[in-house]
């Protein structure tokens, strides 16, 4: 169970810091595949049945099934011991970044003048959704230490520790799983100036400028510290990748500017106010051929009550607010209120290349391999994770 990062931009951590990371991870590893397992047994056994002794049929909804689960132990036990080791992955990796604050603040500025450009704008009011609450529960969300490499530095470990293996040495894999998708499902389309949008750190950035060396890559974000450490981090790495501080419901480009809008992870953190913009300014600074591509959670509408349901916990538990709202809604209507044609839109199941390799990624943009995008491994980050995307082309 991988834990430690493999890249040198990343605080080094003690032999006990390492050790608290493992049990974390191992803990977490639990919770999310064994008392996950249980409390879809109890489901089926015990919540279900009552729910439908009471109202007449199963449970239709997330909303229903959370309803049936609510009070039965094996959810108790599941949601206590996930709040807290969700706690616990942040506080396993504080001590190594605060103690590695001065090394990582100079180690930046030695690779300052490397590679592509950091543009961080003092005069942008950071939005509430990433300031104002603990995301994830993570103290100091993403503004943490202000405008310094702390937020950065959390959230790149305490990720490391979260994912539990799951997301690559270097939290790349569905960066890396979704571009090489793209790529191989259409081999003509040669993007030369890619967007990503609400980048973090930017661990699902560079693998698009892996995929298609000879594009200009921006990744653009509204928090100024995890930028700039992104910024190193990808010049510790040869990546030549322009960050920028920016809210995608609001980009600083020219229209039809761009040949790939792409986001991971980052929709469901966003208001549907915020998100609707967000697909309107995708739309206006594509080219004609360009293509908007997201990885994200699976929609409620093609998955069953308990693992909608599932996915939906965050929403209830995990200071995400704006999660299951997302998810309550219809992927293809978001790219076509926002101008893309119906027909354009499409949505895929990608295997994650670091479980399953590069001959499944390969598979599955050829169509000989189809996942459902309603099985229980997708969009759950436990063992057998497969990503879910989906994207429209601009005509």
């Amino acid at each position: 169970m991988t834990v430690e990062l493999q890249h040198p931009m990343k605080p080094e951590a003690t032999p006990e810091e390492v050790a608290r990371g493992r049990f974390t991870s191992g803990i977490r590893s639990l919770i999310l595949n064994d008392l996950a397992g249980d409390m879809r047994s109890a489901y089926e056994r015990r919540a279900a049945p009552a729910f439908k002794k009471e109202h007449g049929r199963d449970p239709e909804t997330s909303r229903e099934a959370h309803q049936a689960l609510r009070g039965d132990p094996a959810f108790n036990i599941y949601s206590a011991m996930r709040v807290h080791a969700q706690k616990m992955v942040w506080a396993s990796v504080a001590d190594s970044v605060e103690r590695e604050a001065e090394r990582l603040a100079s180690e930046a500025q030695a690779v300052a003048d490397l590679g592509g450009e950091l543009k961080l704008n003092p005069d942008l009011e950071v939005p509430k959704n990433v300031h104002a609450i603990d995301v994830h529960l993570m103290p100091g969300s993403y503004t943490r230490g202000e405008d310094s490499l702390e937020a950065g530095a959390v959230y790149d470990r305490g990720l490391a520790v979260f994912s539990m293996g799951l997301m690559g040495a270097n939290l790349d894999d569905i960066g890396l799983s979704m571009s090489q998708y793209i790529k191989q499902r259409y081999p003509e389309f040669d993007p030369k100036r890619i967007l990503d949008t609400g980048c973090t750190i930017g661990h699902n950035t560079l693998p698009w400028k892996q995929a298609y060396p000879d594009a200009e890559v921006i990744a653009i974000d509204a928090a100024p510290g995890p930028l700039a450490y992104g910024s190193a981090r990808a010049k510790m790495q040869g990546q030549d990748v322009t960050f920028m501080q920016m809210c995608a419901d609001d980009l600083a480009f020219e229209d039809e500017s761009f040949d790939v809008v792409w986001s991971s992870m980052f929709l469901h953190e966003l208001s549907k106010k915020q998100r609707a913009k967000c697909f309107e300014e995708a739309y206006r600074v594509l080219k004609p051929g360009g293509l908007v591509v997201h990885m994200e959670l699976p929609p409620n509408d093609q998955m069953g009550a308990f693992d909608g349901f599932y996915l939906d916990w965050d929403s209830y538990y995990n200071n995400e607010p704006y999660y299951k709202g997302f998810r309550d809604e219809t992927p293809r209507n978001l790219t076509s209120a926002a101008g893309f044609a119906e027909d354009d839109y499409f949505d895929f199941v990608v295997p994650s290349i670091g479980i399953y390799g590069e001959d499944a990624v390969r598979e599955a943009a050829r169509g000989d391999r189809a996942e459902a995008v309603g099985q229980e491994t997708t969009g759950r980050l436990a063992e057998g994770v497969m990503w879910f995307g989906f994207g429209a082309w601009k005509k």
